[in-house]
Order: structure tokens, then C-alpha cells, then sequence
């Protein structure tokens, strides 16, 4: 694959050729430059590793000067570890990039667990030390983290057996998420008279066509049929590895270690999703509108999220970047300069291609570097949305840099604010002007798509990871069958009655790659959108008063707490009532949704 230079990047260019460029991560190209940063890192770790048994003794300094340290070689091996997974993703089949994603993975791993001595070290620091180092403001960039660290004292085991752990994880969870991305990557769906990719066949179930739903969606099913039963299997093999390492742990649940990493209790999380769960009428609401404007009794699946009025928009990617850079600017001029930086650099890899992962991300990489974004770019109205969203988590990742590597990450429940606030502003420059209810009904409709499944179908999901992982802990490996009953079971309640399972849909679960990738993510999409439609309710009260305290907030990164980081923007994550705000302005959508839909005649 070719990267696009800067200059590409300035003229005007076909998705085809919008590619990143990811040799700037290393000091020289290729394999050479990975080996190179590996060698320097395990070179430091074994300077680092002689202040075994001295880091609750040393002085602020000393501490200072061993942070610094511990920084340079997490530069190495993210800078390392991010070039070869980038690589993996756009070229999953290739060996050569296989074989030096696993080398890379093997080497990191074994660096890591010669270190795992800082982690129990600084956990297990008297109270007064611990204070100490995290008052003084030479330790500024690791202050936080070392309050989080020392949150994790009660599930750390010994040394000897956390280096067990590590070592063993290459060969073990991280080598089945490999393989499933490889096998989820090879699926190929035969729709007419081609064979398409699981991406783009996705894309068709937004076809205004009925028919071209039924066939992407019968496609779709039969792509999936032909490894679903290995896929059953890895699945089943990771939640074991979950559930051995929690209980050796003492987890209390199988979320309570994804909780505990996004500072969220088990409590606040259950809160969240009942909560989620007890608005289903919305959900309910907009598939009963949906069915009434497509002039169906019920839905099928895979009429979810047809669109209700024929708008084949279709978008280029030079305009799609106009729309999207106009977005961000009409809110602040210093946000749009990083996004147009996005765009004149080669940090997109954008078009779809044959074994290159689906989906869409955005990969922070290290602070001293910049961020990359993958898309899969099919033109639809909803790629220039999701284009805003991955830039949104750019430019956090982009004003977080200078937090430096212990602080730039926020939680995932605060990973999607900057992000769905982006799609949000976005979405609203499209939606600008337009009087006519003819004309906003296809808008505010796809609009209310994205947030039912942002907010209720990732509960769904949640649900269904809560299934299946407790069937696993208590019943033992199960079949594939049993993976689409409990499918079923959690998506229903979510569906409502005006949404027909259409056989087949039962194998769906089986793609989704945060149930391999990251047990427990789904709920903080919930999190983030209702979290960002209350940051977005602060700016529209505000207006541009609001904007220099959520610059701040971005560019704090991860350095407070989610509590903390939401008070920045005036909003208290401690409030009962905070999801129900954020779940009333979805409510407000839906209404003006259904008021739309009567004014140009599309309901009795």
C-alpha cells in the first residue's frame, strides 16, 4: 500500500488515495525502525530495573528522574507496538505484517514484565509517600496515575505471578483476538453476482431499496455462516481467560475490571444501564414511527436503519471534508486548525479494501507523536458523520499531547465525548437551515438512528456480553446456537414489538469485535452520548463562552477524574438525574422526529 505524502494531502483527492503514513513513527522505515525501538527499550528497561525495592525510599527527584525514564521507553514501545497494528489492520492477510505484529507483541511483552515491579511497587507506598509524590508538582504528568494505580492494591497479585500473567498473555488472549480479527476479516458475502466485503455489504442495509436490504441482509448471514462455529470457539476461550484472571484477581463480577479501568463503579454502571433500559420506549417509539412511514405493519432487522425517505446522498470525500471542517470551525476556530492538520498530513487511511479490518477508530499512538484515523469510506451521509467522530477523538488525542503518555487517555467513559460532541455540531451544521419537514425528516431520522444505537443498542449489547459471560462463569462453553438464543433474548427488549427477528439474525453477534477486543466496552458508547448531548445542552445554553472551558477539558486529557473532568464543562456525573437529561434530549429529537413526519404527510 502506498501512502499519499503532505502534498497529496493538500490537492484534491478520491478516497482511493487518502492513506496514512506511518513510517514517521519510526527512526528508520520498515521492520528495522520497530527492531531498532525495541532494542533502545529493552536497553533502558534493564537501567530501569535496578531500582527494584528502591522507588518508596527515593526522594521527589530521584522519583521525577525515574518517571522521565519510564516515559522515554513507553515512547519506544508505543511508537513500536502502534506502527505494527496499524499495519495488521489495513493487511491482515499478509504474513510478513502478521509475523512482526507477533514479534513485536513478544518482545513488548517480555520489556513490560520486567517493569511489573513499578506497578505493585507504587501500589503498595505508605499512604504519606503516596501523598507526597502526588502533591508535588514535578510530578504533575504521573499524579493521577498514581492515584489510579494505587486504586487497583486489592486485586494485584504477586510479582512472579503477574509476570506469569503477561508472558502468558501473548500466547493466550492476545493470540485468539489475532485470530479472530484475521477470521472476521476473511468473511466475504456474496451479494449478486459479487463478492463483497462485510463493510460494504453492511452499507447496503441503509439502501432506500427493500429488496436491497433483504439481499445484503441474507448476504451478510451467509458470510457468517462458514466460520461462525471457530469464532463461537475463540469467543468461548476468552471469556474463560477472563473469568481465571478475575477470579484470581477477586473480581466480583466479570465487569468489575472494566469498571474499575474507566474509574466507574460497578454501582454508577448498573445505574446507567437500567436507566438506559427503563427508556426501551424510545427505541420502541421510533420503530413503531419507522414501520408506520415505510408502510409496514413491523419491521424486519434489517429495515432498521433504512432510511425513511429516498435520499441517495452521496458524498465525496473533498466534500465531506468541507462539511466536516466548516462543522468544527463555526464552533472554534483553534479545533478546526487541528482537524485541517488531519487532513493536509497523511494521518487518514480512509477507503475500504480487501483484508483490511472494518469499522472505524482512531488510534492515539504516543504524545510525541501525532494520531491516526482508519476509516472505511462508502460515501453515505453517515461515513461524513462518523468522519466527525473519529476526528473528534483526534483532536482530544492531538490537545491531550502535552499530558504526556501516563495522562493522555481519558477513561472510556470519557473517550467518546470529544467525539460524539463533533458528530453532534456536525449533524447540526447539516440540519442548518433546512425549514422544510420534507426536507428535515431523512436528517432528524438518521440522526435518531445513530443515537438509538449508540445509547440503547450498545445496552443491548451490554446485555448480552452480561449473558453470555455469566453463562460462561456458570454453566460452562457455549454452543453456537445458545450465542444466538441470548442474542435474541437481549436485543428483543431493546427492539420492541414492531421489530420482526428475521431468521438468521441470530448469528449476528458473531462479528462485533468489542466482545473479542474489549469485554465490557460497549456501555461506555451509552456513557459517552449522554455525556456529550449534556456537554452539548452546557454549550448551546452558553455559546461561545463555553468553548475555552472544553478546550481545557480535552487538553487535560486524563490527568483528573471523570468527576472532576466533567465539572470542567459544568456538568456533575454525580447527579441521579444526569442520564435522564441526557435521555430526554434523545426523547426531544424523537418528538420533533414524529412532528416532522406528520407535517409533510407521511402519518395519518
Amino acid at each position: 500500500m502506498s501512502a499519499a505524502t503532505p502534498e497529496q494531502h493538500t490537492t484534491s483527492l478520491s478516497v482511493d488515495e487518502v492513506a496514512w503514513d506511518l513510517e514517521t513513527l519510526l527512526p528508520v522505515p520498515g521492520k528495522n525502525g520497530v527492531l531498532q525501538l525495541l532494542d533502545e527499550a529493552a536497553a533502558e528497561a534493564e537501567i530501569l530495573t535496578q531500582a527494584r525495592g528502591t522507588l518508596g525510599s527515593m526522594t521527589v527527584s530521584d522519583f521525577a528522574s525515574f518517571v522521565d525514564s519510564l516515559a522515554s521507553l513507553t515512547d519506544k514501545l508505543g511508537r513500536a507496538g502502534n506502527y505494527a497494528m496499524l499495519q495488521f489492520t489495513v493487511d491482515t492477510d499478509s504474513p510478513e505484517v502478521g509475523a512482526l505484529m507477533q514479534q513485536t507483541q513478544e518482545r513488548s511483552t517480555a520489556i513490560g514484565s520486567q517493569l511489573i515491579f513499578v506497578e505493585i511497587e507504587l501500589s503498595e507506598l505508605p499512604d504519606s509517600k503516596a501523598e507526597e509524590f502526588i502533591a508535588d508538582p514535578r510530578l504533575s504528568q504521573v499524579s493521577h496515575h498514581l492515584e489510579n494505580l494505587r486504586r487497583y492494591r486489592p486485586f494485584l497479585l504477586t510479582e512472579p505471578e503477574e509476570i506469569i500473567l503477561s508472558e502468558k498473555s501473548v500466547t493466550g488472549a492476545a493470540a485468539w483476538s489475532r485470530l479472530w480479527d484475521e477470521q472476521s476479516s476473511a468473511i466475504r458475502c456474496e451479494l449478486g453476482d459479487e463478492s463483497v466485503s462485510l463493510e460494504n455489504c453492511l452499507a447496503q442495509l441503509e439502501s432506500p431499496d427493500s429488496a436491497t436490504r433483504r439481499a445484503a441482509f441474507e448476504a451478510i448471514t451467509g458470510g457468517l455462516a462458514p466460520g461462525i462455529r471457530t469464532r463461537g470457539y475463540i469467543y468461548n476461550t476468552l471469556m474463560a481467560d477472563h473469568f481465571t484472571e478475575d477470579r484470581m484477581r477477586g473480581y466480583s463480577t466479570w465487569i468489575s475490571a472494566r469498571n474499575l479501568s474507566n474509574e466507574a463503579s460497578d454501582e454508577s454502571v448498573s445505574a446507567l444501564c437500567e436507566a438506559v433500559v427503563g427508556r426501551y420506549d424510545i427505541p420502541h417509539r421510533w420503530y413503531a414511527l419507522k414501520a408506520a412511514m415505510l408502510g409496514q405493519d413491523k419491521l424486519e432487522v434489517y429495515d432498521r436503519i433504512a432510511p425513511v425517505v429516498s435520499d441517495e446522498a452521496h458524498f465525496e470525500w473533498d466534500a465531506a471534508k468541507s462539511i466536516v471542517l466548516d462543522a468544527y470551525r463555526s464552533f472554534s476556530e483553534d479545533i478546526a486548525e487541528v482537524v485541517e492538520q488531519f487532513f493536509d498530513n497523511p494521518w487518514i487511511d480512509a477507503p475500504t479494501r480487501d483484508s483490511k479490518r472494518g469499522g472505524a477508530f482512531c488510534a492515539y499512538t504516543v504524545p510525541t507523536h501525532h494520531p491516526y484515523l482508519l476509516l472505511n469510506w462508502t460515501s453515505k451521509r453517515r461515513d461524513v458523520l462518523t468522519l466527525a467522530h473519529e476526528l473528534g477523538h483526534g483532536v482530544h488525542a492531538y490537545l491531550a499531547r502535552p499530558q504526556g503518555p501516563f495522562h493522555q487517555s481519558t477513561p472510556l467513559t470519557l473517550a467518546e465525548t470529544a467525539s460524539v460532541f463533533g458528530e453532534t455540531v456536525t449533524f447540526g451544521r447539516l440540519l442548518e437551515g433546512v425549514t422544510d419537514p420534507a426536507e428535515r425528516l431523512p436528517l432528524l431520522a438518521e440522526n435518531l438512528d445513530g443515537q438509538i444505537a449508540t445509547v440503547f443498542r450498545q445496552v443491548g449489547m451490554n446485555r448480552f456480553e452480561s449473558a453470555v459471560h455469566t453463562e460462561r462463569r456458570t454453566v460452562g462453553e457455549l454452543s453456537v446456537e445458545r450465542f444466538g438464543e441470548l442474542w435474541q433474548e437481549t436485543q428483543a427488549p431493546m427492539l420492541g414489538p414492531s421489530v420482526n427477528f428475521t431468521e438468521g439474525y441470530e448469528t449476528w453477534w458473531s462479528y462485533i469485535p468489542h466482545f473479542i477486543h474489549t469485554p465490557g466496552y460497549v456501555y461506555a458508547y451509552a456513557y459517552g452520548q449522554l455525556l456529550a448531548l449534556s456537554v452539548f445542552a452546557r454549550y448551546e445554553h452558553e455559546g461561545a463562552g463555553f468553548v475555552p472551558s472544553y478546550l481545557d477539558m480535552l487538553a487535560a486529557g486524563g490527568s483528573k477524574s471523570p468527576q472532576a473532568l466533567g465539572e470542567m464543562v459544568g456538568v456533575d456525573l454525580g447527579d441521579p438525574e444526569f442520564w435522564d437529561g441526557g435521555l430526554g434530549i434523545i426523547d426531544r429529537v424523537l418528538t420533533e422526529t414524529e412532528a416532522a413526519a406528520r407535517a409533510c404527510g407521511r402519518l395519518s
